[in-house]
């Protein structure tokens, strides 16, 4: 079968809901307001080709039910320049990561081609001052946050929003 879906896919890690709400709540009070049309993330790959969506959704159920919900550790803040975002530091999901970007080497372009930098954006197009007082602030409070990631998920890319294209949750 030949599918011909263009529309990039995005894969995320899930978060426990705890800290999803968490993160949430930085997003709404700092990511200016017209421009917050997704929650807090933390992305795997921005745009696999929706022409493998059916070998992606295959190789995730495989993947989550093969492995334990990858450690992770929110360790530090990020300067964006013009925003502020959270470190993830997670050799377990990297490795999980680099599985995937392996299984479609080739098809895979910009960032997604490339060693990523694990993070979740809680600030973007903010002006460098109040991206560095946010920076400052948060340098001073962030207190590191330990979890496992219970999920992948994928949506599709469609005219700038997402639609939810599934979700496979990791086995305990």
């Amino acid at each position: 079968m030949i599918i011909r879906d263009r529309t990039p896919h995005l894969v995320l890690a899930v978060l426990p809901d705890a800290v999803q709400a968490r993160l949430d709540a930085l997003r709404r009070a700092h990511y200016p307001p017209e421009r917050n049309r997704a929650p807090a993330h933390c992305t795997l790959f921005h745009a696999v080709p929706g022409m493998v969506a059916a070998e992606l959704a295959d190789l995730l159920a495989r993947l989550t039910a093969q492995g334990t919900p990858p450690q992770a550790r929110i360790d530090r803040v990020i300067d964006l320049d013009s925003g502020t975002a959270l470190g993830v530091f997670s050799p377990d999901l990297i490795m999980v990561r680099e599985t995937i970007a392996d299984h479609f080497h080739g098809l895979l372009t910009g960032g997604d081609a490339v060693p990523p930098r694990l993070h979740v954006t809680i600030q973007n197009k903010a002006d460098r001052p109040a991206a560095r007082t946010l920076q400052r602030a948060l340098g001073a409070s962030w207190q590191p946050l330990d979890l496992r990631i219970p999920a992948l998920a994928v949506h599709r890319v469609v005219d700038g929003g997402w639609q939810a294209a599934g979700t496979w949750r990791f086995r305990r």
